[in-house]
């Protein structure tokens, strides 16, 4: 019989490997989290670092790699 602390190990493990919320929910060919939240840095980087327009700058890279991995696939 296995002590409590090897099923708690098991159980950390199982879970580790499971698939994240956000991977499960996500389409295969839709970009990751990381890839907008760099393409949008990049995009205020581009624009010369002005605050104030991140949410268009998330938006305009969300848009931009949608297509470019529809395009793609």
């Amino acid at each position: 019989m296995k002590s409590k602390s090897e099923a708690n190990e098991a159980q950390d493990q199982e879970h580790k490997d499971a698939p994240s919320e956000k991977a499960r929910l996500q389409p295969a060919d839709a970009p990751s989290y990381q890839e907008i939240q760099r393409r949008a840095y990049e995009i205020h980087v581009e624009r010369g670092g002005t605050h104030g327009q991140d949410v268009d700058d998330w938006l305009q890279a969300e848009r931009k790699l949608k297509e470019k991995h529809r395009t793609a696939g």
